[in-house]
């Protein structure tokens, strides 16, 4: 290392003495001044002890002059005021004064007549408000909720209708008309919002289903499918697409592509399709167009078994028009593994035509044809010979032989494959 030069590079603490030999003189410390000052500060002030001195003697002569005079300690206790001051120890120089003022906190009942009483009396209120507890609250509540039940319920339609704000109606009118001249693209938001609400029907019948486009009504469809229960789904099938397909068939003598795939959007609530869409269908006796388009999409497109048996005991059980037979073989040809009962109605069904004296349409003997096609061994034999009775009385030339055929050279449910019993040969 290098050697430390100049006098940069000396010891910061030197020696007393050298300070002072170099100074010449002693620098008084910093602090010393403000002790001074401190120290004359409390100059100005009494001690503690000195001023709890004063204060003895002064109670003492105090209790001297009381004494000369002859006032009793217990009238001084009357006057006594209660002191706000902050040391208990500290008491005012001007005693007699406080004397003085003490005789005004003195208490003293304030004289009242009767004509001041009947004056407050008609200022108070002579039935007060009843005070409610918790129990009372909660029994009001339940109330007013029974009460509104059964007015829903006592309602014919069972909708509850509730008079709307302005600015929602005035809402949904913007959104009817964004969906009269809808062809693609994202939907207004309140629009979406719809199946949520619990008075939805009325506020769908603001939009105007019935002014809606045909995409318009195919996502509508897509929304309430979704997102309504099936009970609620089949309302809106039955009250706002049905009528809706019938009226563009009926027009236009074919059905909308949008259109189409909403029955095969609402195919997805199978209950709700056939309870809201083909049930009505055939009770309205339909033509056989609207059958045909609406039969096409059972035949495209998969139906859960336990749903397509109840619809065909339903339509097997319903009085006949050409629209029954349509459906009914759309959904026999499905080849389901039916239950008996449903194969019994079936059967039922083309029995009730025994004693019927009109010509049957072709359509009745193709869908004859398919059950026995498809279903001939799930009879019975006694089934069998009553379905043959029926084909003497309604004949066609080209169908019947096959139905014929079909069911003289199949096998009954009923029959026992008679087993060889086996014998020991000795």
């Amino acid at each position: 290392m290098g050697k430390i030069k100049g006098d940069k590079h000396k010891s910061k603490n030197p020696h007393l003495a050298d300070q002072i030999l170099e100074d010449k003189s002693v620098r008084p410390p910093g602090r010393t001044k403000d002790k001074q000052n401190r120290q004359d500060s409390d100059d100005e002030f009494v001690d503690e002890k000195l001023s709890r001195k004063i204060l003895e003697q002064a109670r003492a002569q105090q209790e001297e002059l009381e004494e000369e005079h002859g006032i009793n300690k217990s009238q001084i206790k009357k006057k006594k005021k209660v002191s706000l001051d902050i040391c208990p120890t500290q008491h005012s120089e001007d005693e007699e004064s406080d004397k003085s003022d003490s005789e005004c906190y003195v208490e003293q009942e304030i004289p009242v007549s009767k004509e001041d009483e009947e004056a407050l009396e008609r200022f108070m209120s002579k039935q007060p408000p009843k005070r409610l507890c918790l129990a009372d609250i909660i029994m009001e509540k339940l109330s007013a909720k029974r009460t509104e039940i059964n007015s829903v319920l006592s309602d014919n339609d069972g909708v509850e209708v509730k008079e709307m704000d302005e600015r929602v109606v005035e809402m949904y009118r913007n959104v009817r008309n964004i969906l009269s001249v809808y062809r693609s693209g994202k939907l207004p938001k309140p629009f979406k919002i719809i199946p949520s609400l619990r008075n939805w029907e009325q506020v769908l019948h603001i939009t105007r289903p019935e002014q809606w486009s045909a995409a318009a009504m195919y996502q509508g469809t897509r929304i309430f499918a979704s997102n309504l229960n099936s009970k609620m789904a089949q309302r809106f099938f039955n009250l706002v697409l049905l009528p809706r397909i019938r009226d563009d068939i009926g027009q236009y003598k074919q059905l909308n592509y949008h259109l189409y795939m909403s029955l095969r959007k609402a195919l997805f609530k199978p209950a709700a399709f056939f309870k809201g869409i083909l049930i009505p269908l055939c009770e309205a006796d339909c033509t056989l167009r609207e059958a045909t388009i609406v039969a096409s999409i059972l035949i495209k497109y998969s139906v859960p078994m336990l749903h397509a048996a109840a619809a065909m005991l339903k339509l097997a059980e319903m009085s006949y028009n050409g629209g029954t037979s349509i459906f009914l073989r759309a959904l026999i040809d499905k080849k389901y593994a039916l239950p008996y009962r449903v194969i019994d109605g079936i059967v039922y069904h083309f029995l009730g035509f025994s004693r019927e004296q009109r010509r049957l349409p072709v359509l009745w003997h193709q869908c004859f044809l398919t059950f026995v096609q498809r279903y001939k061994e799930n009879v019975s034999s006694e089934q069998k010979e009553s379905l043959l009775e029926v084909l003497r009385v309604h004949n066609h030339a080209e169908i019947t032989p096959d139905i014929r055929w079909e069911l003289l050279n199949s096998k009954c449910r009923d029959d026992v494959k008679e087993e060889p019993s086996t014998m020991d040969v000795q």
